[in-house]
């Protein structure tokens, strides 16, 4: 597996050194597969199209008016979507849908597709790398989407997102999270954290697991779309836009009440998120590892030696 100090990356140093509480994955560019690639034309005409989308989004939204923008936003979503050469599969096993009023959304962590893919479900505010909206291209979408910035490299701001985020969840906002907290390749995944999943106890709203995992045109769980490792933005956005035949798949799960208990509530939706044996037997192996695995996610990756003994304190 390749190591997280190789490589470059396309955003700025961290200000603070990671603690060691830092969410981490072991995933690398090592775990992502080449598959078909798309001629130069098709690539083009991708690039065209987004350029397209994200410049016209903006007059688009100033535009409608706010009873008919969810719906606006739903449609740039999957026509973005559509311009990097996925489409989306929506399956809905809520049962009953609740009635209007703020819900926390909770989903695995593969790749920066995964926020307009979520989009594309309904439009939602999300908690995200504070400087997303500084990236080319998704910073726009970002701030559309009403992003909460939280730096997990800081601990001492984690209490202030979770107060944000039961915020927006008591005005009826629905705010989608990764408890993760870092992004993998979407064959293995992570422990779910407890900590940000306070914000639904505080604000006694429900949370929705939304299982998102992407297949491939053979149907096998594709890792096209994971953002891991030494991934710079660059790096990622040419493998998606030159692969073929993606679908990212997203199942609505049932709502879990929030109780009074983070880590019972975590554990509840992780339960929920559960994907296959597949999937489970990837990470088993995987965990077994001795390289160094990435801590965090874009400039805040570090090499360090695991210590499962830190992390099951989160």
């Amino acid at each position: 597996m390749l190591a997280p100090e190789t490589g470059s990356l396309s955003c700025p140093p961290a200000e603070a050194t990671a603690h060691a509480w830092m969410p981490h994955s072991p995933c690398g560019p090592s775990c992502v597969d080449a598959e078909a690639e798309a001629g130069t034309l098709r690539v083009a005409a991708r690039i065209a199209g987004i350029a397209g989308v994200l410049l016209s989004f903006p007059l688009a939204h100033f535009a409608t008016p706010r009873s008919r923008r969810a719906a606006l936003q739903r449609r740039y979503a999957r026509t973005l979507l559509a311009c990097c050469g996925i489409r989306v599969r929506i399956i809905d096993n809520r049962g009953e849908v609740p009635a209007d009023g703020g819900v926390l959304i909770a989903a695995r962590h593969i790749g920066w597709t995964d926020i307009v893919a979520l989009t594309a479900v309904d439009p939602m505010g999300f908690v995200a790398r504070a400087d997303l909206i500084d990236w080319p291209m998704l910073g726009e979408v970002a701030k559309r989407v009403r992003v909460i910035p939280i730096e997990r490299e800081r601990l001492r701001a984690l209490p202030g997102v979770i107060a944000t985020m039961a915020d927006r969840l008591r005005a009826g906002d629905r705010v989608t999270f990764f408890p993760e907290g870092t992004t993998w390749c979407g064959r293995a995944h992570g422990t779910l954290r407890p900590a940000l999943f306070q914000a639904a106890i505080d604000a006694e709203a429900p949370v929705q697991p939304i299982r998102l995992r992407y297949l491939g045109h053979d149907g096998e769980l594709s890792t096209v779309p994971g953002f891991v490792g030494v991934d710079s933005l660059g790096d990622s956005m040419r493998r998606v836009l030159r692969s073929k035949g993606v679908v990212a798949e997203i199942t609505l799960q049932p709502l879990e009440l929030p109780d009074t208990d983070r880590f019972e509530l975590a554990r509840r939706c992780e339960r929920a998120l559960e994907d296959d044996t597949v999937a489970r037997a990837f990470t088993d192996v995987i965990h077994g590892s001795e390289n160094l695995e990435a801590i965090g996610t874009g400039a805040v990756r570090q090499a360090v030696e695991e210590r499962p003994e830190v992390a099951q304190r989160m």
